[in-house]
């Protein structure tokens, strides 16, 4: 009772300050300076020197709307299958309705060589909505990996010819949900070995419910959407396999909950052989829906342990990924969070999640930040997971950090073992410390050299691509496909090494507004060899395959492995 008195507190005494959204003092002490400066960089920023020249638009005209503060999506995805993984980024721009010069969407080419070119015009991916995020999937099964826009109503499907170019089929699938979309998945709930579509929304927005909010000093400012008091419900589309969904949200059980939708990751959470979703709700309780097997899903966040944190208070969940925290081979959940609440990790046991985020050393750096997207990689091949998060406001700072009022540093986290991590710096783990409103962080090896780059999507500022340098040890990275040949988004991979076990997750969609590398990559520190791999799919089949050397990129294709797992290994 105590803990929620002061909160209540706390709540009061910030709105008095100026604001939930626009409070506090960003100052940076002179220990954190000298630890700042002291540190050696893990990543070089090259987006520039790579040719991507994308700058996001936060509108043409600020008129302190929600929306404005929110966009800035990206997405990997290698869509001319060359091999090599090409670059999306969502743009923002006009609310109040497309124009012929409205800013678009862009799609840059991998050429191999390190450098990207905007293939935009040719590829026919332009979209000029006010967009939010993006998610990368083959719907419809023809081995080109196709791409959904999430916009401020209406979002946009893109359907891969295989040549280069894309055709715009959003009123043919059925697809084009009007609310206010933010993150997305593809996913085949049903294993049926067609990809279904799962879409999260945020509020009920339109500008007629505009409201004027404020920050300290009588400054405009963007409202919390609390203060609309519309939360939303998500949308989920069945795969009918003929280019066509069904829009089976009511029928699946999903509109029995709504809230303010922005993050989304799938997997088995409670490992009865069935994909789940999981969706970071901003200031609502979080919903993890169990996929019951019959095509229906049951909400069951809170009985699990999921919805709020351990005061029992719901936050402002942003961005959320699935990982492994302790290699057990189920999987937990790390969520990022509005400043003085701090990024959450809820450890996962036998389906009941605990909020062990003092445990884990992610909680206190985070405490001065808004996080965004987010991903663990193990960036330093030690072994271990490491942890990115980007940050940047969506209240005013009364003493900025930048010219933009709403930047902040991103954060980089190295993981130590036993479920423990430590900041490291320079903080984001650039030479320069990038100061900016960080939205989307998408994640993958772009350079195809074995670890794992960043590609940062900033709110009204231009795209960072973070090239992975802190290279130590040894890796491996395998495409993990299921029977149909399609990315087996939601199988957990295991690997047996010297050193002992680690486990990953295939998955496409987390973070925040962001769609990923689909290979499955690990860290082996000194280690020349994987011996074994266990892939457990979803429908809960396991299979071994290996011994597969260090260094390369391998493919693990269901049913061609053994069906007899050793259970002394797993």
């Amino acid at each position: 009772m105590n803990c929620i008195f002061g909160r209540l507190a706390f709540v009061f005494f910030v709105i008095l300050a100026g604001g939930f959204w626009g409070c506090g003092n960003q100052s940076e002490s002179p220990a954190s300076k000298t630890l700042r400066e002291a540190g050696t960089p893990w990543f070089e920023e090259v987006a520039g020197a790579s040719g991507l020249d994308f700058t996001h638009v936060r509108a043409r005209t600020i008129r302190y709307w929600l929306p404005e503060i929110m966009s800035a999506g990206a997405a990997w995805l290698d869509y001319d299958n060359d091999g090599d993984l090409d670059a999306y980024l969502v743009q923002g721009g006009d609310l109040d309705g497309i124009k012929s010069d409205s800013p678009r969407n862009r799609l840059y080419r991998n050429r191999g060589d390190g450098k990207f070119e905007d293939v935009t015009d040719e590829a026919g991916v332009g979209d000029q909505h006010y967009g939010m995020g993006c998610a990368a999937g083959d719907y419809d099964a023809d081995g080109d990996v196709d791409l959904y826009v999430t916009n401020v109503g209406p979002n946009v499907l893109y359907r891969n010819n295989g040549n280069g170019t894309f055709t715009e089929v959003t009123k043919q699938a059925g697809v084009g949900d009007a609310g206010w979309g933010a993150s997305a998945a593809f996913v085949d709930y049903d294993d049926d070995g067609r990809l279904d579509l799962f879409v999260v929304n945020y509020i009920d927005w339109a500008p007629s419910r505009e409201i004027e909010c404020f920050a300290g000093g009588n400054e405009r400012d963007y409202c919390h959407p609390s203060n609309y008091n519309a939360p939303a419900t998500s949308v989920l589309y069945h795969n009918l396999g003929n280019g066509a969904f069904a829009d089976v949200t009511r029928a699946a059980g999903i509109a029995a909950a709504k809230g303010n939708g922005l993050g989304v990751t799938a997997g088995d959470f409670n490992q009865d052989g069935r994909i789940d979703l999981y969706v970071a709700n901003d200031g609502t309780p979080n919903h993890l829906w169990i996929n019951n097997g019959n095509g229906t899903f049951s909400e069951r966040a809170l009985l699990s342990g999921a919805a709020v944190n351990r005061q029992g208070v719901a936050e402002a969940g942003m961005g959320v990924v699935a990982f492994d925290l302790e290699n057990d081979g189920d999987l937990d959940l790390f969520k990022t969070h509005l400043r003085d609440e701090t990024n959450i990790v809820y450890r996962n046991q036998n389906g009941i999640f605990d909020d062990v985020t003092a445990l884990t050393g992610l909680g206190a750096p985070s405490l001065s930040y808004t996080g965004f997207g987010t991903g663990f990689a193990d960036f330093d091949h030690d072994g271990e997971l490491d942890v990115y998060v980007v940050n940047g406001r969506v209240g005013r700072a009364q003493k900025a950090l930048a010219v933009d009022p709403f930047a902040e540093p991103n954060l980089l986290f190295k993981g130590l073992g036993n479920s423990r991590f430590e900041e490291i710096f320079p903080q984001g783990g650039t030479d320069t410390s990038f100061i900016e409103t960080s939205r989307a962080a998408a994640f993958g090896d772009y350079d195809n050299d074995g670890d794992v780059d960043i590609l940062i999507a900033n709110n009204g500022g231009p795209v960072r691509l973070l090239k992975n340098q802190a290279r130590r040890g040894n890796w491996i990275m395998f495409r993990v496909q299921n029977r149909y040949g399609l990315d087996a988004a939601g199988a957990m991979v295991g690997i047996t090494t010297p050193a002992g076990q680690q486990w990953r997750l295939t998955q496409v969609a987390y973070s925040y507004l962001s769609s990923h590398d689909p290979r499955v990559h690990f860290g082996l520190g000194s280690a020349a060899q994987v011996s074994v791999v266990v892939v457990i799919w979803p429908g809960g089949r396991k299979e071994s395959f290996g011994a597969f050397p260090s260094g390369e990129i391998h493919v693990l294709r269901e049913d061609a492995g053994a069906k007899k797992i050793d259970e002394k290994h797993f």
